[in-house]
């Protein structure tokens, strides 16, 4: 299913952040240009986390919050991104001094690779299926607002 034009921003944001979520896993194959110790793995993750992540969740959960009430299904979906949402800063947030780095980092990138999968798969298509033109429009209005104001 082709992305609706209001979530392609969301949708490119995904391309960097499964990136890091398979390279901050034990079984990650090597990236060129990126960090291969676990030390290494763990600072560029914060930092991803921090200058990319967070204004992403950010903006989901504004265009989520909008369309929240429009359907039990989807209502009960945006429950759950708002919940692992929760549980990523959190896990991102502990990061730094973790006892058990390697592990901490690997329960963090199969959580963040399975939000992913899980938004671009299912909740995506069904906010495409259930929402009208006018809803999805709004959403690009919300996010297009939020990126000029990051970057003024």
């Amino acid at each position: 299913m082709q992305r609706h034009i209001s979530l392609v921003s969301l949708s490119r944001d995904h391309h960097g952040a499964l990136i890091l979520a398979r390279l901050i896993q034990k079984d990650a194959p090597a990236y060129k240009s990126l960090p291969s110790t676990v030390e290494g793995k763990a600072a560029y993750g914060v930092k991803y986390y921090q200058e990319h992540l967070v204004k992403h969740f950010e903006q989901e959960e504004k265009a989520l919050a909008f369309i929240k009430g429009t359907d039990k299904e989807m209502d009960a979906a945006i429950e759950s991104i708002f919940s692992e949402h929760t549980s990523l800063r959190l896990l991102f947030g502990s990061v730094s001094g973790h006892k058990d780095l390697q592990n901490h980092l690997h329960e963090t990138g199969m959580l963040l690779e399975k939000h992913i999968r899980t938004e671009e798969r299912e909740l995506f298509p069904l906010m495409q299926e259930i929402c009208n033109e006018e809803q999805l429009t709004k959403i690009k209005t919300l996010l297009d607002a939020g990126n000029e104001q990051q970057e003024a």
